[in-house]
């Protein structure tokens, strides 16, 4: 992506420097042991039986549920599922992609907003993802992954990195291209996945995080 950071003015570079916030990892080893548990049933390591496909049924989200063409598993799974399928994940590498992003920028988020406004966004950027997902798609199948919430940092990123352009008169050409790579990105991998990258999570999730800069206080007056 071209998109630049804002410069740090205000002693941040070595609060930056250091690890991960523990939110975040707790985040990233929560999904992390959700997947490696289902691997490991997989595998035939744990459990009597295949998890994935359970945690699957009760846990993503599930579009004809959300149409109301499908019977919920239990009480509020409707709601619930909004959420619940950002935990889970298709294999290590979709993990492994989410987690990397999610760490980063989170922190980059977190050091901004603090992290009780970097987590209300993450949960927020994954219901927007879920609701663009249920109103947008018509797939009869599961849909999961963190990508929605990490789509939301990066919708946040790019809204600070326009306005910061915007107000010291900078040309805001970087941003534009950045976000027409984002989606030309997401086309690729949906052609390559035959169909089986959730765009409209993304869209979602990075909707909530762009239009969320005007009211996310931040720190240090970069917008």
């Amino acid at each position: 992506m071209t998109n630049r950071l804002p410069p740090d003015n205000h002693g941040q570079s070595q609060a930056q420097g250091a690890g991960a916030p523990a939110f975040l990892l707790i985040l990233v080893g929560v999904m992390a042991v959700i997947e490696f548990a289902l691997n490991l049933s997989e595998a035939g390591y744990l459990g009597s039986f295949n998890w994935r496909r359970q945690a699957f049924a009760v846990g993503a989200f599930w579009q004809p549920i959300f149409a109301g063409a499908m019977t919920p598993l239990y009480p509020g799974q409707k709601l619930f599922m909004l959420v619940t399928y950002a935990f889970l994940h298709g294999g290590i590498l979709h993990l492994a992609i989410n987690s990397v992003i999610l760490l980063s920028l989170g922190k980059f988020a977190a050091s901004r907003i603090g992290a009780a406004r970097t987590l209300l966004l993450l949960f927020l950027s994954a219901v927007g993802g879920g609701l663009a997902f249920g109103l947008l798609s018509h797939s009869s199948g599961p849909m999961i992954g963190a990508s929605g919430a990490v789509f939301g940092l990066l919708g946040l990123w790019q809204a600070w990195d326009y306005r910061m352009r915007k107000d010291a008169g900078l040309p805001v050409r970087p941003v534009i291209t950045g976000i027409l790579g984002l989606a030309a990105a997401n086309l690729v991998f949906f052609v390559i996945l035959s169909g089986g990258l959730a765009w409209e999570a993304h869209l979602g999730g990075w909707l909530v995080g762009w239009f969320s800069v005007r009211l996310l206080a931040i720190r240090n007056n970069y917008i």
